[in-house]
């Protein structure tokens, strides 16, 4: 069972920048992890991704604007989120899928865009 633990949400001004981290209790680098929004009313969409090999991928509308990152030394991912705008707020969910197809789920760290 890997446990994920995200920190770094909250209230930020619209185009102002936030720093998400997610730590696991296992290794990173041998997931493919992700990050995922879910914002009121709808659903849960991936918003970055990265790969075991490290290969990255974004939704459409972050790109650009969001970088997902590894941290080696502490064993932990990140999600940078710059220009930030109203359509980001949500709650932002990290999920990591192991080789075998388990796929575990953070409890989520709110984001919130204020105009």
């Amino acid at each position: 069972q890997v446990q994920l633990v995200e920190s770094g949400g909250g209230l930020v001004p619209l185009g102002g920048s936030l720093r998400l981290s997610c730590s696991a209790s296992e290794n990173i680098f041998e997931m493919t992890m992700a990050w995922y929004r879910q914002a009121p009313g709808k659903q849960r969409d991936m918003v970055a991704s990265v790969t075991r090999e490290g290969i990255t991928g974004y939704k459409d509308s972050v790109k650009g604007r969001f970088t997902i990152s590894r941290d080696m030394f502490v064993n932990t991912l990140h999600l940078e989120m710059n220009n930030l705008k109203a359509e980001d707020t949500g709650v932002y969910y990290c999920n990591a899928r192991k080789w075998n197809g388990a796929v575990y789920w953070g409890q989520g760290t709110q984001v919130t865009v204020s105009s």
